[in-house]
């Protein structure tokens, strides 16, 4: 994962006096996200500190990028990042430096380590072929949980773990909501049907009956890649789900009318502002109700 994304955050961290050096993750944007809007939000590293760290996980090596507030006195609430397809670039970071900011022990993991850098790709199509399809659910569900577990190490409260994720990350999130470790997460535009594969054998309308956390779900309405009969499959398992799950009865889906795909990536032309910020605002007051903040 040597490229020009993985250097020192040398202009962003040399202006923050509380930032820690990072050598890699968050660093810029992955090629094939691009073109990027100039309006991208940049959040500062005042009040927080920023470092990457590397768990190991059956024998491979797995980058974190965490984020956490200057002067915590008692253990942290953890929210872990799920990123897009993209990995942990710039977008991912700037989310995680956000809960940061609002008190959370933040860990975006780098869970593409494996398989590769997905800057090394030039298009979706590419990155989907050859570092997507070669990440399997249980490889990153496992990743989870030596992230939780790090944490716990490391000054958070494992008793207050929330996930929250995007497009790819969103569909992550909902599996990881079957984990115990879990009490809460938000997936925004996450894949949520599909064909099933050696890698990923189920998808989250498979797994409504296992839920453990309950889920938010944000979608477009005017998603292209997310039909909203899929959605409506997605409502119709929770439901049927729900009268032996308490997790499932709780969770709820929120369609934003047309609205597109990747509505809170600020760095893309997707971006929606006021979905955005009503899903943000909906994704923390879900992890204060759930017992996460």
């Amino acid at each position: 994962m040597q490229n020009k994304r993985r250097q020192f955050m040398q202009t962003s961290v040399a202006s923050a006096v509380s930032a820690v050096s990072i050598s890699g993750l968050g660093v810029g944007f992955v090629t094939a996200s691009q073109p990027l809007l100039a309006a991208a939000i940049q959040t500062d590293f005042t009040g927080i500190e920023a470092s990457e760290q590397t768990i190991t996980v059956a024998n491979a090596k797995v980058p974190l990028y965490v984020v956490r507030p200057s002067k915590a006195t008692r253990p942290l609430p953890i929210v872990i990042v799920t990123s897009e397809i993209f990995g942990v670039h710039e977008h991912i970071a700037d989310v995680a430096r956000r809960f940061a900011k609002l008190g959370y022990l933040a860990i975006a993991p780098e869970f593409f380590a494996r398989a590769g850098d997905p800057n090394t790709f030039g298009t979706i199509a590419e990155i989907q072929s050859n570092i997507i399809a070669k990440t399997p659910d249980a490889e990153v569900l496992a990743d989870i949980k030596a992230a939780i577990a790090w944490a716990g190490a490391h000054g958070g409260d494992v008793k207050r773990v929330g996930v929250t994720g995007f497009c790819w990350g969103g569909r992550i999130t909902w599996l990881a909501a079957t984990l115990p470790e879990v009490r809460a997460g938000v997936a925004w535009y996450g894949r949520l049907v599909g064909v099933p594969t050696p890698n990923s054998p189920r998808n989250p309308v498979d797994i409504a009956a296992e839920l453990k956390a309950p889920v938010l779900g944000l979608y477009g309405g005017a998603d292209t890649g997310i039909p909203l009969e899929t959605v409506e499959k997605m409502r119709m398992a929770l439901t049927a789900a729900a009268a032996a799950n308490a997790a499932a009865k709780t969770s709820r889906i929120e369609v934003y009318p047309d609205t597109p795909h990747a509505f809170h990536a600020d760095y893309r032309e997707s971006y929606r502002a006021g979905p955005a910020k009503d899903g943000w605002d909906k994704c923390l007051a879900w992890f204060k109700q759930y017992g996460v903040a």
